[in-house]
């Protein structure tokens, strides 16, 4: 059995136009209608609580008298713990922590606490830090020190 060769012949088309796409068709834009203000969409009003999904209650805070600090040094792998009296500092290493605020959630709320924290390093081109520090996400506020780690582990009345 010999294979038969197929011929396909296109009549009526120029052959500068066979392979290229067809040209798109215009666009035309047609304005929408104004609306009708007596029949647009009202928005609905808010649903109605029940008693049994009141409002939680605001986060407090209480102040504390003591920070309970933890000191990282990340190239030694020795962690220390400090505790500072609020408006005092302490020296850990190269790193001077001075403690200004130290607070904690009361009793009926969930447990956290946070310290407002200014750390300074007697190496002229080390970074520093001055902010509050929370002790259940250390991520959110932290310092950036290639050899110290500081977290918040807690405050003491």
């Amino acid at each position: 059995m010999r294979p038969t060769l197929a011929l396909l012949v296109v009549v009526g088309l120029p052959l500068a136009t066979l392979g290229q796409a067809p040209a798109p068709a215009p666009i035309v834009a047609t304005p929408l209608p104004p609306i009708d203000q007596s029949t647009a969409a009202q928005p609905a009003p808010p649903p109605a609580t029940s008693p049994a999904a009141a409002p939680s209650p605001p986060m407090t805070w209480v102040p504390q008298a003591n920070a309970e600090l933890q000191v990282l040094d990340k190239v030694n792998a020795q962690s220390t713990v400090v505790t500072v009296k609020v408006g005092g500092s302490t020296q850990v290493g190269s790193l001077t922590i001075q403690v200004q605020a130290c607070d904690v959630h009361p009793p009926d709320q969930p447990q956290d606490a946070t310290a407002f924290l200014t750390i300074t390093d007697s190496h002229p081109d080390a970074p520093g830090f001055r902010g509050w520090m929370l002790a259940n996400d250390p991520s959110l506020s932290m310092l950036q020190h290639p050899i110290y780690d500081v977290r918040v582990v807690g405050c003491q009345a």
